[in-house]
């Protein structure tokens, strides 16, 4: 890959793209808020209500699947008219989603054009996938990939955490005690829709060099399945946002059905904030640690990060929940073990994604309570895997498209198909909760996901890589 002539000319490029980052993590924690919600409003059961899931990302396998599949041919919208345009258009199809959730709740369409709505939504994301990650991973020099990826990812954690902050309060707390039906979603996804094509209009009308790609040393008639790290690095986003989505999507039901009714649902949506603001935590950090800062500055940098965005995600959460410190310190715990694990990383993707999948597999065998720990540890154990999951998308992105050169293009497609996993994973939790009537029994689905990426950063990452 080529770096762009002066860091200056990928600032702004730089901004646009994380500017989209935040807003697709916004509204795809909303999922997360939808499925408690119509579960209430259409009587669905765990694995039905999972379906919202499903929906919206079968969509990017259905999407990326087209990518790819013109990509061999060099006829996919980056090839044609680059990686600018590619994002117009998932913007414009994004926000016409968003405008079609507001016209079938006016309308009382049914949950079906729901589904719809999330379906369409999630082909829009695809398009801003498949281009933005690829386009960050190439604005600068390949050895600080995953540490651009990890800042952009940041931005989109930060849109994921509020999301269930702002929207848990707005759906349940405002929209929901004023409508009937599902009618308490129609204001809050046609403010998003206006969003996003206002957003789709500043992209049109800023200016975006295109990043350069060397030409690839492997012939383009071979299956770029023959390298192996690839398509292991394809399972590993398979089974990460099967396992982020996973947690996320049923972390409501799972703290309102343990708790015996203690914890209601707009207080559990607020809990579920810290779930994801942990991955915006690590994210931050994982940008600074990935970086070529000096050590001794890192540190520093890590720390001040660490520290404003819990304030950020504490003072939201005090606000709206009334969630006080006696609440959450259990949060700075684990935070303080994410900044040990960082340290352990050594800066290395590889190894710092085999350490964090570790953890979260620990973690979750405590929020199962099958290591005994007694009080509140299992719900903070289970929240704090967000802090871990921070990482493991840009990590095993960049890994997984390393040295691809003209072909990364089509790489990004297959590994953007796997986020299938995020259509698969969350209704099988679902079932397996429904038929063994019990949300604990139900977390050996991620579990069994994290394991895999150990392998991955242990070993699978370097097979068949020149």
């Amino acid at each position: 890959m080529k770096q762009n002539k002066g860091q200056s000319t990928n600032l702004i490029p730089m901004i646009s793209i994380t500017v989209l980052f935040f807003m697709w993590g916004f509204i795809t924690s909303l999922n997360d808020i939808l499925i408690p919600y119509f579960k209430g409003v259409y009587n669905l059961s765990h694995f039905q209500a999972n379906i919202v899931q499903f929906a919206f990302f079968i969509a990017y396998f259905v999407g990326a699947l087209a990518f790819f599949l013109l990509a061999k041919k060099g006829k996919d919208p980056i090839h044609k008219f680059g990686y600018k345009t590619t994002l117009e258009i998932g913007l414009y199809i994004a926000g016409t989603a968003c405008m079609l959730f507001t016209i079938t709740a006016t309308l009382n369409l049914g949950f079906g054009i729901f589904l719809l709505a999330l379906f369409m939504l999630g082909i829009g994301l695809t398009f801003l996938q498949v281009a933005a990650n690829p386009f960050v991973a190439m604005l600068g020099k390949p050895d600080t990939a995953s540490s651009r990826l990890n800042l952009s990812q940041a931005f989109n954690s930060l849109g994921t955490t509020l999301g269930p902050a702002l929207g848990g309060y707005f759906i349940f707390k405002i929209f929901l005690e004023n409508s009937v039906g599902a009618d308490a979603v129609k204001y809050p996804y046609l403010f998003l829709g206006l969003l996003l094509g206002l957003l789709a209009l500043f992209i049109h009308n800023t200016k975006i060099k295109e990043p350069q790609t060397e030409k690839s040393d492997t012939n383009k008639n071979e299956s770029i399945f023959k390298k192996t790290y690839v398509w292991l690095g394809a399972l590993g986003i398979f089974f990460y946002v099967g396992a982020e989505v996973s947690i996320g999507s049923n972390m409501v039901a799972y703290l309102t059905s343990v708790s015996g009714g203690k914890i209601a649902e707009s207080l559990a949506a607020s809990y579920l904030s810290y779930y994801w603001g942990g991955a915006m935590i690590g994210r931050f950090l994982g940008a600074v640690s990935l970086s070529k800062i000096k050590t001794k500055l890192k540190v520093l940098y890590m720390g001040i990060l660490a520290v404003v965005s819990f304030c950020l995600i504490y003072t939201i959460n005090f606000y709206l929940h009334s969630l006080n410190i006696e609440n959450v310190w259990y949060f700075l715990i684990f935070m303080l073990l994410n900044f040990l694990c960082f340290y352990l990383g050594k800066g290395k993707p590889a190894r710092l994604l085999a350490i964090f999948a570790m953890v979260n597999s620990v973690l979750i065998l405590i929020g199962m309570n099958i290591l005994g720990f007694a009080g509140l540890w299992w719900v903070w154990a289970l929240l704090a895997i967000g802090l871990f999951n921070s990482i493991m998308w840009s990590n095993v992105f960049t890994l997984a498209i390393d040295k691809l050169g003209d072909r990364t293009s089509e790489a990004s497609s297959i590994l953007i198909m796997m986020i299938l996993g995020g259509a698969i994973l969350p209704p099988l939790q679902g079932l397996i909760a429904d038929l063994s009537n019990s949300m604990t029994i139900s977390f050996i689905v991620p579990l069994i996901s994290y394991i895999y990426l150990i392998f991955y950063g242990l070993k699978g990452y370097s097979i068949n890589k020149k």
